[in-house]
């Protein structure tokens, strides 16, 4: 299945700078992860080579509601659909009209969209974390414990308490960025938000 793709970070240059470290981080963005238990946001994506060279743009919307249910929709010409029902998760390709379904891999480290979905109360089990304050943003730099990931370092930025951007670095270098705008949190999303009805006469895949 093709990764969630993530960031666009804003630079910070005025104000000071509060870091923190071990126990307190994790309690920090538990706190802040538990705080939206629905988040509902249009994203624009940029992923850059280890040169900086622009890879590929693209935007689309995402709703997330915890337990593990996902939903991420990028528009076209890259159009593409990953949903999870909290069990499995489809990849959908209309181009190619073929449906990828897989188990839901629990673990935090297998995809950025289980970090704001999934249980946070793993968080610690998955990553080593550090923070740092800037008025009123916090940026968290979380690298996995294991090395069987998607990515070798996972940034989080919080906005006055909502989620403004992520950054996403693999093992050559590559950045995937992502930045969320008109982030709604806490509103009524029905589970069926999370059910994803393949195509007939579509390709399935399963995995």
């Amino acid at each position: 299945m093709r990764a969630i793709r993530m960031l666009l970070v804003s630079a910070l240059t005025l104000g000071s700078v509060t870091a923190y470290a071990g126990e307190q981080d994790v309690q920090r963005l538990t706190q802040l992860l538990e705080k939206s238990q629905t988040i509902q946001a249009n994203f624009s994506q940029l992923t850059l080579d280890a040169g900086g060279t622009s890879l590929q743009e693209t935007s689309g919307k995402m709703t997330v509601k915890r337990p593990g249910l996902f939903y991420w929709h990028t528009d076209a010409p890259q159009e593409q659909v990953v949903v999870s029902d909290g069990k499995n998760v489809t990849l959908w390709d209309p181009d190619l009209e073929q449906a990828t379904i897989k188990k839901l891999d629990v673990r935090l480290n297998q995809t950025p969209a289980l970090l704001l979905s999934g249980d946070v109360s793993k968080i610690s089990q998955s990553f080593d974390i550090t923070s740092k304050e800037q008025g009123d943003v916090m940026d968290f730099t979380l690298k996995p414990k294991t090395k069987d990931t998607l990515f070798d370092s996972l940034r989080v930025s919080f906005r006055k308490g909502l989620i403004n951007d992520m950054q996403l670095v693999d093992s050559v270098g590559q950045r995937t960025n992502i930045l969320f705008n008109g982030v709604k949190a806490n509103t009524a999303v029905p589970d069926s938000t999370f059910k994803f009805d393949v195509p007939k006469g579509a390709d399935i895949i399963q995995e």
